[in-house]
């Protein structure tokens, strides 16, 4: 079964101080890039990289190789950019969807990989690390229209998760899990 990717970097990132979609790591590396890299070494085809907050200036940074989706109401929050990617997702021929936020540049190509082990449409996936939820999240064929039709403001899949009892997969001896909400500070 393929499973596409979809990159949520739609965001304005008040808290990080400007959009995430052009945040770079500490050699210069664009974040977008990064997690293309990764998504497309765990198996992701095609990866679909949501744009909102400075998308002219964030899809430079997107490879050749990804897939620019724009979702306009980006300012109603995180709902607006999953529904547009799982909007795009539904245009290709995968049995599942691995969601990513661009806010996550150290997540292994490993954890991918753990969660999207034989998927199908009927998957539904988190990745635990110890006690803490947290990223990727494999969302099956089936549940793009149900999870799509439940998304409300600035909340993302969770309660969906929650509700439909996804299966957690443990990644904490993969990897810390940890977003990167705030600029590192200059020294």
């Amino acid at each position: 079964m393929t499973v596409c990717a979809i990159v949520l970097a739609a965001g304005a990132g008040t808290r990080f101080g400007g959009p995430k979609a052009l945040a770079r790591d500490a050699a210069g590396e664009p974040w977008l890039a990064r997690a293309v890299r990764t998504l497309r070494a765990a198996g992701c085809d095609p990866v679909l990289v949501v744009l909102g907050a400075a998308a002219d200036d964030a899809a430079v940074h997107v490879p050749p190789e990804a897939v620019v989706v724009r979702a306009p109401r980006w300012r109603e929050g995180l709902s607006a950019s999953v529904r547009a990617g799982l909007d795009a997702a539904a245009g290709t021929a995968a049995a599942a969807a691995l969601l990513v936020p661009v806010d996550v540049p150290e997540l292994p190509a490993s954890a991918c990989r753990r969660v999207m082990r034989d998927a199908g449409p009927s998957s539904l996936r988190r990745a635990r690390y110890a006690d803490a939820p947290g990223h990727p999240v494999l969302i099956g064929r089936d549940h793009w229209g149900p999870l799509g039709a439940s998304l409300r403001a600035d909340r993302g899949a969770g309660g969906y998760l929650r509700a439909h009892g996804a299966e957690a997969v443990e990644c904490a001896d993969l990897w810390h899990g940890r977003d990167v909400d705030r600029r590192p500070t200059e020294a």
